[in-house]
């Protein structure tokens, strides 16, 4: 480990960190130290980094935006590879969109409805990169990613690249062949349909203003908790269980929705997932409904 540590603290890799507290990497502010955090400063840094990972047989993971995952109190082992500005690319061919995976999801869907494409709408207010969505399935408002994605370049845990049609991801909802076969998004392509300015500009706005008035963006927190069980929806399950407000530690189920846990000021991770089991266990008891969660946790508890 330590010869690797020295190569990763050459520089030919990208920016390395020792000990790198990842509470301020996330949007939950919450999560111990990772082993090494590792900021490639461009694509062949990446393909690099994790043929030495292999290479060593290192754990790593991958961390965005931090949105949609909650980091252990402890950690995480090994290297935490972050996509940074590298990743943060952008072009238009027509009506498709090569998108690279450290691009903001959001970002995204404003840019391309400014450029009179729609398909994006539904990512407006959906936080994190285009990576993290392709993985996740990413979605919104009776759409997600599986509508739009045309295919991937991504990088396998090998160190090879290859090119995944939609298809080959598997597509369930919140849901990618990526959980189970590790793997990282390098550029996604995706399909879009020309249409109105104005009307794309209008739908947006219109679930900007619902998700301003309905979500607790103003505190810390990683969108929403679990899955929506066929048919119902979480929020509404938890809500008439009558734990909005309930609060462990610094974990807070959100008093504005239900599907949020905010983190107070204070909230560990492990607050947070007790406070997710208590909510999990009291809509068991109360609809027979077991919450699956949405977010992903990681490292060391």
């Amino acid at each position: 480990m330590q010869q690797v540590i020295s190569l990763l603290q050459s520089g030919a890799f990208g920016k390395c960190f020792l000990n790198e507290p990842l509470a301020p990497h996330t949007t939950w502010k919450i999560g111990g130290p990772a082993d090494i955090l590792l900021i490639p400063r461009n694509r062949e840094q990446l393909i690099d980094a994790v043929k030495l990972m292999h290479a060593h047989q290192i754990p790593w993971n991958i961390l965005g935006r931090g949105s949609n995952v909650l980091i252990a109190d402890k950690g995480i082992r090994g290297v935490v590879i972050k996509l940074g500005p590298a990743l943060e690319t952008l072009r238009f061919e027509g009506e498709t969109v090569y998108a690279g995976a450290a691009y903001s999801f959001i970002k995204l869907s404003v840019i391309t409805g400014k450029e009179g494409l729609t398909g994006l709408e539904f990512a407006s207010g959906i936080p994190g990169t285009v990576g993290g969505a392709i993985y996740m399935n990413a979605g919104a408002h009776g759409s997600d990613v599986s509508r739009i994605l045309l295919r991937a370049e991504v990088l396998l845990s090998t160190g090879e690249l290859v090119t995944m049609q939609m298809a080959d991801f598997e597509y369930t909802y919140r849901h990618s062949i990526l959980h189970h076969q590790p793997g990282i998004i390098i550029e996604a392509v995706f399909g879009l349909k020309t249409g109105d300015r104005k009307e794309i500009a209008e739908a947006m706005a219109s679930y900007k203003e619902r998700r301003l008035r309905t979500q607790p963006l103003q505190l810390a927190c990683a969108g929403s908790v679990f899955r929506n069980p066929p048919g119902q929806f979480a929020a509404r399950l938890i809500e008439e269980a009558g734990l909005k407000g309930f609060k462990i530690g610094g974990a807070e189920v959100s008093p504005l929705h239900a599907n949020f846990i905010v983190n107070t000021g204070q909230a560990t991770a492990h607050d947070v997932l007790t406070l997710i089991e208590h909510v999990q266990q009291c809509v068991m008891e109360a609809y027979g409904v077991k919450l699956v969660t949405e977010v992903l946790v990681v490292g060391e508890r």
